[in-house]
């Protein structure tokens, strides 16, 4: 057997960071080298590892960067809710290391990816459309970075723009539905670990796509199969489509 991959998890005490550890713990190809979190020596145990795989917090992405591209490691990014000078930075470092950076990594919502371009595509500028998700009490960031993924598919099929014609929910005298705006729903509470819908809806019928995940096994086991796939591949930056070969 070869070598297994050397990983650090960065935000290892986080609810996703003790799935990942306890994923690749079970997998022979992985060896968690190290499990960092916030107060951690992190610069540190970067020289030793071959790849990262970054759940902590958007704040940090600058200086997680930065150690990647001086030491040339892989980077998986798993955290959401960048903004847009952080998003620069990114695809700035994926032009000197293999990045992944997806705002889910799990299969099934990667299918529902490939799902909502194709619906959007077959049922044509006839169907409103709106994404709703739900997520536990405890998520910072509104909406999921999934949801918005969502809304920025429906919008390159409708050649339509995220910042311009998303509408964050509906409250008081709005108006009509205009053609153009896509609607986006965030709904928090308990312990969801993550729902999410795309309705299509036209005069006389609708079409609903829908993902649930039950457990964070499977956000999870795909951020490691991404560091797995991205290992030996050149610098650039790649999403869970790429992993998944969908594109």
């Amino acid at each position: 057997m070869s070598k297994p991959l050397e990983i650090i998890i960065n935000g290892a005490r986080g609810r996703m960071g003790q799935m990942l550890v306890t994923c690749a713990t079970g997998d022979p190809d992985l060896h968690v080298f190290a499990a960092v979190d916030t107060g951690d020596d992190f610069a540190s145990t970067v020289p030793g590892a071959d790849a990262i795989i970054d759940f902590s917090h958007h704040s940090a992405i600058e200086p997680v960067l930065a150690r990647c591209m001086e030491h040339q490691k892989t980077l998986v990014i798993g955290t959401t809710g960048h903004t847009d000078a952080q998003i620069a930075a990114i695809k700035h470092a994926s032009g000197q290391i293999p990045i992944v950076f997806a705002p889910n990594y799990s299969i099934g919502v990667n299918t529902l990816f490939w799902l909502t371009r194709k619906a959007a595509e077959i049922l044509g500028p006839g169907f409103d459309l709106e994404v709703v998700e739900m997520h536990h009490r405890f998520k910072k960031d509104a909406p999921s970075g999934t949801a918005k993924r969502l809304v920025e598919i429906l919008a390159e099929v409708r050649e339509l723009s995220y910042n311009k014609d998303a509408r964050h929910g509906r409250q008081g005298i709005v108006g009509e539905r205009t053609n153009a705006e896509i609607g986006v729903h965030a709904i928090r509470g308990g312990d969801v670990v993550g729902d999410h819908t795309v309705i299509y809806a036209a005069q006389g019928e609708r079409v609903e796509l829908t993902h649930k995940a039950s457990s964070r096994e499977t956000f999870a086991r795909g951020a490691l199969r991404a560091a797995l796939w991205a290992h030996d591949k050149p610098a650039g930056l790649y999403d869970m489509q790429d992993v998944l070969g969908l594109k």
